[in-house]
């Protein structure tokens, strides 16, 4: 074990996880006005109608392939009945559609940022570095699946690398665990990092905005300008108010005809 490998194993994921957590509350705290995805959907819409639906339905997906295959012990699996044949058959064809779905619908963003002149004109410097280590990301993580896991013999990750990030949450680092590791695995996982490092200056920090309160605020809120509604004024309750006309409105009406 080498410096080098204390560096990238245990002080880069520390360093990263310090930033992620911290840079979320600070932003949240003192910029919550660019908390935002930074919608461009203004700007332009027909592309934007394929590429994000295709960008975000795959990025689910291999979250959720991530989140099983990492923090999710072998033993555990195996006592539900998912061998590792049967790990190897899911993680690889489900993982190459959600692969699939990801880069194209990545593609389309970019390419759409790149040709459109009002889009490319909103991108900010931090867009374009964030871009760039989440096309890195995604490419060392299918090249690493496509060489090893569909045209190679296949490499059981939840060895060395599952075994090195809980090691990582359980405060007892050992980077002794990636030293074996293929190089695009490796790579897949330094890039990775250093997008969580990135995460909070990024237009990223919008996945912690789930519009939960949508589901049970009013329809509309109604408030009265007149001063001299007090206690006997009906109070406000969620939902739609019956609309009706004001008593005498109708009898003036019907003078004035």
């Amino acid at each position: 074990m080498t410096p080098l490998d204390i560096l990238l194993w245990v002080a880069f994921p520390y360093a990263a996880a310090v930033v992620f957590i911290v840079g979320h509350l600070l932003r949240y705290r003192f910029d919550q006005f660019g908390w935002t995805s930074r919608s461009s959907q203004t700007y332009e819409n027909k592309w934007l109608r394929w590429g994000s639906p295709m960008f975000h339905y795959g990025i689910l997906m291999v979250f959720g392939g991530h989140l099983v295959g990492l923090f999710i012990p072998k033993p555990w699996l195996e006592l539900f009945g998912v061998t590792e044949h049967l790990y190897h058959l899911g993680a690889t064809w489900l993982g190459s559609i959600a692969a699939v779905l990801t880069i194209a619908g990545l593609v389309i963003l970019l390419v759409r940022r790149r040709l459109v002149a009002r889009v490319k004109l909103v991108t900010t410097a931090m867009d374009k570095v964030m871009y760039l280590f989440l096309a890195g990301t995604i490419a060392f993580g299918t090249t690493a699946t496509v060489l090893y896991q569909v045209l190679g013999a296949g490499y059981d990750y939840r060895g060395s690398i599952s075994p090195w990030l809980r090691s990582l949450y359980g405060f007892q680092p050992d980077p002794s665990l990636m030293s074996g590791v293929p190089f695009f695995f490796q790579l897949h996982v330094l890039s990775a990092t250093a997008l969580f490092l990135l995460w909070p200056f990024s237009r990223l920090v919008h996945v912690f905005s789930a519009p939960l309160g949508y589901f049970v605020r009013p329809y509309i809120v109604y408030r009265s300008r007149d001063g001299h509604r007090g206690a006997g004024a009906v109070k406000a309750r969620r939902g739609w108010e019956k609309s009706e006309l004001p008593r005498g409105t109708r009898h003036r009406e019907g003078s004035r005809r």
